[in-house]
């Protein structure tokens, strides 16, 4: 990324600051900051599991598949490999769009970018869900953060949740609760999750841009109706899954970009996520 150094840009953002509100003023500051940073400046911290037949899946979605179609040498001489590959919307890494349990809510190509890259936090409950694979992230594990940090969740934030699970990552038992597939696994899975509660004080009383989490789901695993995802999406926040390296990020003061396929009408999609930190 090349630092901007152009009078024309400097003369154009001086005018759009003077024409807009002070709220709006200090986000374009935000995102000039950022494009202006170099990218050799920031640590960039790969948040995304590999996709394989090693891939976790929900225990009744369709897993992951490569065809190999060719791979070799061909016969003008240069090298050639391609394939087809099959899989689910939602496992490994992925988006859950807002449509997932929203009737009304926006797809994956309906989302705002502005909701996919942008400032970020962290809240790390590891401690908590070591001894607990149905523990439900809480109000107080938000306040208590907020405490710590001197400071309200801002405004716009992609707020991602760290249990440590993806250390289990592929074992399934481990990280699932179970290696079974089909409808009966459903009530053997244990892992945490949000608590329907927690998500709801997120949407009265914060405002945020996206959400994500180092588990299969952003609702624990034993989960019967998914209120946490109901609530999120009817507000258009999308939720990122199966998360990893999350111990590498810090607590607050980092960006994160969260790039999905681009599937028109899609409820959620493979997810490439980086976090970024000065």
């Amino acid at each position: 990324m090349k630092y901007i150094n152009n009078s024309s840009f400097v003369i154009f953002t001086i005018v759009l600051l003077i024409s807009i509100s002070c709220k709006k003023q200090e986000r374009i500051i935000e995102v000039i900051k950022t494009v202006q940073k170099p990218l050799a400046d920031q640590k960039i911290i790969d948040l995304t599991h590999d996709f394989s037949d090693e891939t976790i899946y929900w225990v009744t979605a369709k897993e992951f598949e490569l065809d190999v179609v060719a791979k070799g040498e061909t016969e003008q001489g240069y090298f050639y490999s391609a394939n087809n590959f099959e899989t689910a919307e939602h496992g490994g890494t992925h988006i859950d769009a807002p449509i997932h349990f929203a009737k009304e809510g926006q797809s994956v190509e309906q989302i705002p970018l502005e909701k996919l890259i942008g400032n970020a936090i962290k809240i790390d409950v590891t401690d908590k869900a070591a001894n607990n694979r149905d523990y439900q992230i809480s109000i107080a594990d938000f306040t208590d953060w907020e405490k710590e940090q001197g400071t309200e969740i801002p405004d716009g934030s992609i707020v991602l949740l760290q249990t440590s699970y993806s250390k289990f990552y592929p074992d399934k038992i481990k990280y699932l609760g179970t290696d079974m597939r089909g409808p009966k696994a459903v009530k053997l899975l244990h892992f945490p999750g949000l608590a329907p509660a927690a998500a709801e004080w997120l949407v009265k009383n914060r405002k945020i841009n996206a959400i994500g989490l180092d588990t299969p789901s952003i609702d624990y695993g034993q989960s019967k109706d998914f209120a946490s995802h109901v609530i999120l999406m009817t507000k258009d926040i999308p939720a990122f899954e199966n998360l990893t390296n999350l111990d590498q990020l810090p607590s607050n003061h980092f960006q994160v970009i969260a790039l999905p396929m681009k599937i028109k009408g899609g409820s959620g999609g493979p997810l490439r996520i980086v976090g970024l930190i000065d």
